[in-house]
């Protein structure tokens, strides 16, 4: 029972992070409405959202993907946790200390949306936040280290790390979909201009916090 609970919080810890992404504008939804103002049609702010879900979720399998292979070897799987909950905390401090966004990000045409949003997302360390989560979720299923097969941790743990990026882009995606939306069909470039909010000392706080958490858990 203990472990349905946990799980079932990590799920939701998974969805909250989805949110949380999709309402920065450093994640992109800003740049959809762009496209949708320059070309006329919505249509463009729905391929354009599309595009940077592409991105995202890209991301979120390259940073989780490689923890599932590692997780191969259960008996690891504490000093992985700590690892990368240790990855998560001095990136955290590092964007406090640096704020100043990736000016490669900038050089990247709006043509190339799904390219920027991979880049966007690896580079604030989004994929990073949701890997103490992950690994969490891995924790609450029950495997046997010494009799599992290799084939069966690998499928689990790679199915996991699908679950997870899948069911967190679809949030962010949302997100940001409608705030978009709402944007470009009744708000309008005022607001645009007014709520581009800086969400950089929460978003490395944020990352101190969920790296500090999964420590002391898996401490």
């Amino acid at each position: 029972m203990a472990n349905v609970d946990t799980a079932a919080a990590l799920w939701w810890a998974v969805i909250a992070s989805g949110l949380y992404h999709g309402v920065n504008p450093g994640m992109g939804w800003p740049l959809a409405v762009s496209a949708a103002l320059m070309e006329r049609s919505q249509y463009s702010l729905y391929k354009a959202v599309g595009a940077l879900a592409l991105g995202h979720l890209l991301a979120m399998a390259a940073i989780l993907f490689p923890f599932a292979a590692l997780l191969f070897l259960v008996e690891w799987q504490r000093e992985i946790q700590i690892g990368a909950a240790c990855l998560l905390i001095g990136l955290g401090l590092f964007l406090l200390i640096k704020r100043r966004h990736p000016r490669f990000l900038a050089r990247v045409p709006p043509s190339r949306l799904a390219l920027w949003s991979f880049l966007s997302a690896m580079a604030h360390g989004a994929g990073l936040m949701l890997v103490p989560i992950y690994l969490g979720l891995c924790r609450t299923v029950e495997t046997d280290a010494g009799h599992a097969a290799a084939a069966d941790l690998m499928t689990g743990n790679a199915g996991i790390a699908l679950a997870v990026a899948l069911v967190h882009t679809a949030t962010m995606t949302l997100a940001g979909a409608i705030l978009a939306i709402g944007v470009y069909r009744w708000l309008g470039l005022r607001f645009l201009s007014q709520s581009w909010f800086n969400l950089d000392v929460m978003w490395a706080s944020s990352l101190l916090i969920v790296g500090a958490l999964s420590l002391i858990v898996a401490l």
